[in-house]
């Protein structure tokens, strides 16, 4: 498996990445998964998702990606009457938002290493705990010939 785009979040009014899939969950209890278009080996889920934090609440505030009938997918798209953004209430489970250098490249995934991991612990949509975990190792040079 390839490594894999990560998702978008905003926290504390910072745009950062997060490696985490919440909306996989919600494919998964409701059963109705969209016909995504495939479009890179890096985007196994076929789209990416926006996502913020707002009063510790989690929502989905944004879709990209196309169906295979060429529609533009958006978040009305997987929830009628919500053009702009839902609340994830179908989500529990742990949000993880790399930071820092990159300390190991994992060509799998979402396996790669950070100087930090900010883990938001979320049930039914709603923020319970925030946890940093600091992991060791040296940052790779950035100018090493990653595949991204």
């Amino acid at each position: 498996m390839t490594a894999q785009i990560q998702e978008k979040i905003i926290y504390q009014g910072e745009n950062l990445k997060m490696s985490t899939e919440p909306l996989e969950d919600y494919f998964s209890k409701c059963g109705n998964r969209p016909e995504f278009k495939r479009s890179h080996t890096a985007l196994w889920r076929r789209y990416i998702g926006s996502w913020e934090i707002v009063d510790d609440r989690l929502y989905l505030t944004d879709l990209g990606g196309w169906l295979e009938d060429g529609t533009k997918v958006v978040v009305a798209t997987i929830f009628p009457g919500f053009p702009d953004k839902v609340f994830a209430q179908w989500y529990s489970g742990t949000l993880h938002i790399p930071q820092g250098k990159l300390l190991k490249y994992v060509h799998m995934g979402y396996g790669s290493t950070y100087e930090r991991d900010l883990l938001l612990e979320v049930v039914s949509g709603v923020v319970v705990a925030t946890t940093v975990r600091c992991n060791e190792g040296e940052a790779i040079d950035e100018d090493d010939d990653l595949p991204f």
